[in-house]
């Protein structure tokens, strides 16, 4: 009984440890409560993109191994065997001699070693720019990542919030509504009053489903740039004022090029080009290597004997080549990079435009939002005084039905107005940060 009594403890203790073990991988691969940290780091190391960028890094790698192969001793074998249907004949004293037996073999090995070459030297010389831009492409899309599930993360609690201020709304004109109806029903006014707060009522519902439906859309895409599945879960994690203490932005810094990953991708591509045109100007200077082989001949008029007597020989030696003339190929491929350099320099002077129209534009955007954001966010205390201050002459017969409802829908429109203004002031800060260059994909 003790040992039936151990078993199953030892059991029990395993399944359970089993299923706590199991349920807290699935929960770190199939997050379901995230802040927006979370998502972002989340959407870091499994979004496809930035995986196959991840990938990218690795390929480049062993592209550059691949160049770099060459400053290793090359080494190969080779083995021949032939006979002669007619062996040729030589003159020897005007005399013909057949100096060829009819069958031969030889099994040759040699060891190649380059002692200068001007492709290794591009290749050595060019090995950290590769990898730099690998690295500054996954660098790239983890900034627009980071943009992206920000954007969508701010977007999908806006509409939370919109819904909330919705369902506060309805909840008042469901009320107003069954007052209206029941003054009606007494003969104290018309049907007017209920008419409009019947009117009022399917507005505002047709508002949360329109909301609600979108809710969808918006949470299938926050997991599309996150990496999950169409049938993961997912919820956002945040307090009441996380939109908020997020808004502010120093607007007086100075706007620096290097800062931004597209300049610096040009930059990196700038300096593979210069070296790209000294490798054509090198590509006038020979080749130098040094080689050492092993050779065994085999030889005899009779197949069967032909391996019985190995004749070896052994050789080593410089090998210096010098492509004279290749009908003017080196020169015009020079002229090419020439040009193609120049051609980079102007990419250059166009991204610094470019950059700086976009920067020019998010910080007027932000600007504007930031202005937008707080009129609207004095409008609903304005509002909110203006609908209490209606309602309560209303209740006591000084005021009408209609400016009941006109106050109601000013304090809803307010309200919503200000949350938009929010989400635009938000996605506009994050656009002025890409542009000025300073999203930390590290923090």
């Amino acid at each position: 009984m003790k040992k039936t009594t151990f078993y199953l403890l030892a059991l029990l203790t395993f399944s359970f440890l089993t299923v706590h073990l199991y349920a807290q991988r699935t929960d770190e691969n199939h997050p379901t409560s995230l802040t927006l940290k979370e998502c972002i780091n989340f959407a870091l190391k499994n979004q496809p993109l930035i995986q196959q960028s991840v990938i990218d890094e690795e390929i480049a790698e062993r592209d550059i191994d691949i160049a770099l192969s060459g400053i290793y001793p090359q080494v190969s074998g080779q083995a021949n065997l032939s006979r002669y249907l007619k062996q040729p004949v030589s003159l020897l004293n005007g005399q013909p001699v057949i100096f060829q037996p009819k069958n031969n073999s030889n099994f040759l090995i040699q060891a190649d070693q380059t002692l200068f070459s001007n492709d290794l030297l591009f290749a050595a010389k060019g090995a950290k720019f590769t990898r730099l831009n690998s690295q500054q492409k996954t660098e790239s899309n983890k900034i627009n990542t980071v943009v992206a599930v920000s954007k969508a993360f701010y977007d999908i609690l806006t509409s939370q919030e919109q819904l909330k201020i919705l369902n506060e709304n309805i909840a008042r004109v469901e009320k107003q509504f069954k007052d209206s109806y029941a003054q009606y029903d007494a003969g104290l006014v018309d049907k007017t009053d209920y008419k409009r707060a019947s009117i009022s009522l399917n507005n505002s519902r047709a508002d949360l489903k329109r909301i609600n439906e979108s809710l969808t859309f918006k949470y299938a895409y926050l997991k599309q740039l996150m990496g999950l599945g169409s049938d993961d879960k997912v919820n956002l994690n945040y307090s009441g004022t996380i939109l908020e203490t997020e808004l502010l932005l120093d607007t007086t810094q100075a706007l620096l090029y290097e800062n931004r990953i597209e300049y610096k991708q040009l930059l990196t591509q700038k300096q593979i080009q210069d070296l790209n045109i000294q490798f054509h100007k090198y590509d006038f200077l020979p080749s130098l290597s040094a080689f050492v082989n092993y050779n065994n001949i085999y030889q005899n008029n009779s197949f069967g004997d032909l391996y019985n007597k190995d004749f070896p020989s052994s050789q080593t030696g410089l090998r210096l080549s010098l492509p004279v003339f290749q009908g003017g190929r080196r020169i015009q491929n020079l002229k090419r990079a020439i040009l193609q350099d120049k051609r980079l320099d102007l990419d250059i002077v166009q991204t610094k435009n470019v950059i700086n129209t976009e920067y020019q534009q998010a910080l007027a955007s932000y600007k504007t939002n930031l202005n937008d954001w707080k009129t609207y966010r004095d409008n609903v205390d304005l509002s909110r005084d203006v609908y209490n201050t209606i309602k309560l002459q209303y209740n006591e017969g000084i005021k009408t039905y209609l400016e009941l409802l006109i106050a109601e829908s000013d304090l809803r429109s307010s309200q919503l107005n200000y949350l938009n203004s929010l989400f635009s002031l938000l996605a506009s800060k994050l656009d002025v940060q890409q542009a000025q260059g300073i999203i930390n994909i590290n923090q």
